[in-house]
């Protein structure tokens, strides 16, 4: 008799867990209806927002996705980062943070729903728009058109993506809505057989689902695709919403803002952004009220780690790289803690819900910690830890070097008869000049800054010329034009300087940097110190006192930091600090003298200092 309870038990288990099973393997169906979106052939107004694993430490997507859940979205938003998950051309990585199919599982696990934006070109203030850097080793190949070279090295990409992806799509019985298949592609040209040509790379590769476009109002035209959703970028008048889509889209809907701005990100040198959460509560309730489904571009912004920042440059304004922060003045900050924001849309949303249908209670804050006197007591050159180096006649750029990001060095020796102005032609993006180990100037694209005077320079002298990629373009005209370091030449006096060492130091490590007790001046250095913790919890360094520069903690990348803000701390999770022993380095560009660093409790995202 006990054999039997347990052989009943058995099969009680069994059949729970089918259907368990069949229940996450259930088949929805989503669908375009004339004014609104149609799952299960019923009417859904998608409430969205936007959140990319690639700015989020994955063991943080859950609870992410949680305040969403609170907040009141039904949906969450997200590119995915080409150059993320092919760094090495042909080699692919979904592991970690960029395991986007985890992260896409794990938004069904909490009941949301995922529209997908894998377009290779994102924008999103990310490195080169989100294409791999490696593309630009051939100056010859033009991203974002029918070049063969690009079409098949994008057709390869996808071809990955799809094994990631198609088996989630809602009509595989996963949770990924639509599909976006371009974006914001009317701001760079119009070309429609180019964007037919990228429906049908994600049609052959299994994107079976609904497809769709976004652009900006003014460039919708240019930028979508006939019989495919126009959605909109940036317009808030649910009239004229309509109306634009009705234009575009056979008279129809449904009706979709695919980035509604909130908030807005922040550049270098710039005052962080601002929207008021009262002002921007009044548009989304506007917006909800007439029926429209949209998707706010940021709900969670997070942080561009590492070397992964853009830039903006066009015909009018100059090239302005963007910071590691991407808090975006989003409902969810940098850290992921509700602000005024969150509960003002979440007041809204809740007028909003289905007959019956409660919001979750809002999580409580992350704990914040202080760390105090961190010393930075070992000390290593770059000048006396650079590698082998490259030797050529003339300047070569990052990616004739085989170099995606950081900095590369480049040095030769100058006659005495070598006097006038120094001129490098095409700078990407920043310099520091040295004369025999003493720093003369820094060169800032940003200000269109390309040329010092040189005069009585003695016989033999050492030049050497620090080059930093601070960001690709990632949005407009210049795309295209985005290989990084010397790009052309550089010339003293009006001649050419010849005869190059160049150093490349990507430091997408630190682990073979050599260290001293012993601190040195006017040079670029590197700063180590640990410290040790008995409580763990989100922090903020504050470099506020350091120049321009990264830091690496416990082998992460927090990101860079310089001293003309607005941002002047880099947010440390808590899952990124271990009880006991720490480490931390500091590279420093331009001050010296460093011995001790700083952690706050809260960021400090808003302070600009003017004349550096």
């Amino acid at each position: 008799m006990r054999s039997l309870r347990i052989r009943y038990s058995i099969l009680f288990l069994i059949i729970s867990f089918s259907g368990i099973n069949l229940a996450i393997a259930q088949k929805h169906t989503f669908a375009l209806g004339d004014s609104t979106f149609l799952l299960d052939g019923k009417p859904l107004q998608m409430i969205s927002g936007e959140m990319h694993c690639a700015r989020v430490p994955r063991e943080y997507w859950r609870d992410r996705m949680k305040m969403a859940k609170a907040m009141g979205l039904n949906t969450i938003g997200t590119y995915v980062f080409w150059n993320a998950h092919e760094a090495v051309k042909g080699k692919y990585d979904f592991t970690g943070n960029n395991d986007i199919a985890e992260f896409v599982k794990t938004a069904q696990e909490e009941g949301l729903w995922v529209v997908l934006r894998p377009s290779p070109y994102a924008c999103a203030e990310w490195e080169f728009g989100g294409y791999p850097w490696w593309l630009l080793k051939d100056s010859t190949l033009k991203v974002r058109s029918k070049d063969p070279r690009f079409i098949e090295a994008y057709r390869n990409y996808i071809n990955q993506l799809s094994k990631q992806l198609v088996p989630l799509l809602v009509t595989h019985g996963g949770n990924i809505l639509m599909v976006q298949i371009e974006n914001e592609y009317g701001s760079y040209s119009n070309d429609k057989s180019y964007l037919d040509l990228n429906r049908k790379i994600f049609r052959d590769a299994g994107f079976d689902g609904v497809l769709f476009t976004c652009d900006g109002p003014e460039q919708l035209p240019r930028g979508y695709l006939p019989g495919y959703l126009p959605a909109v970028n940036g317009l808030e008048d649910p009239v004229a919403v309509k109306k634009l889509i009705n234009t575009y889209h056979n008279g129809k809907g449904p009706y979709y803002i695919a980035e509604w701005y909130p908030g807005w990100f922040d550049s270098w040198g710039e005052p962080h952004a601002n929207v008021s959460a009262k002002e921007a509560a009044s548009t989304l309730d506007k917006i909800l009220s007439a029926g429209i489904s949209i998707n706010m571009y940021m709900f969670h912004g997070g942080t561009t780690r590492g070397f992964m920042n853009g830039a903006n440059m066009s015909k009018n304004n100059p090239y302005s790289p963007q910071v590691s922060s991407y808090d975006y003045d989003a409902p969810l900050d940098e850290a992921g803690n509700a602000t005024e924001k969150y509960f003002e849309f979440r007041t809204v949303i809740e007028k909003h819900l289905p007959a019956g249908e409660i919001l979750p209670p809002v999580p409580e804050k992350k704990k914040t910690i202080a760390i105090s006197d961190i010393k930075l007591n070992t000390y290593a050159s770059l000048f006396n830890n650079l590698p082998k180096p490259v030797v050529s006649k003339t300047p070569l750029c990052f990616e004739d070097i085989n170099q995606a990001y950081g900095f590369v060095l480049y040095r030769t020796k100058l006659n005495g008869e070598n006097n006038g102005w120094l001129k490098i032609k095409e700078l990407r993006d920043y310099a520091i000049v040295y004369l025999n180990g003493k720093q003369i100037t820094v060169l800032d694209r940003r200000l269109k800054q390309d040329s010092v005077l040189l005069d009585k320079i003695p016989a033999n002298s050492v030049l050497d010329i620090l080059v930093e990629n601070n960001g690709r373009i990632n949005y407009g005209p210049f795309l295209t034009d985005n290989r990084h370091g010397i790009t052309k030449k550089v010339t003293l006096g009006g001649r050419e300087v010849y005869n190059w060492n160049i150093y490349s130091l990507p430091f997408s490590d630190l682990n073979n940097i050599k260290y001293t007790s012993k601190a040195l001046t006017a040079q670029p250095e590197f700063y180590k110190g640990t410290f040790t913790l008995n409580e763990l919890g989100d922090t903020y360094l504050d470099m506020s006192k350091f120049g321009k520069g990264f830091v690496f903690l416990n082998g992460h990348n927090l990101g860079k930091y310089w001293q003309i803000g607005p941002q002047q701390t880099l947010y440390i999770p808590s899952g990124w600090l271990k009880k006991g022993v720490n480490q931390v380095a500091v590279f420093d560009e331009l001050k010296d003298g460093h011995t001790e660093l700083n952690a706050l409790p809260n960021a400090i995202l808003n302070q600009v200092v003017k004349g550096n």
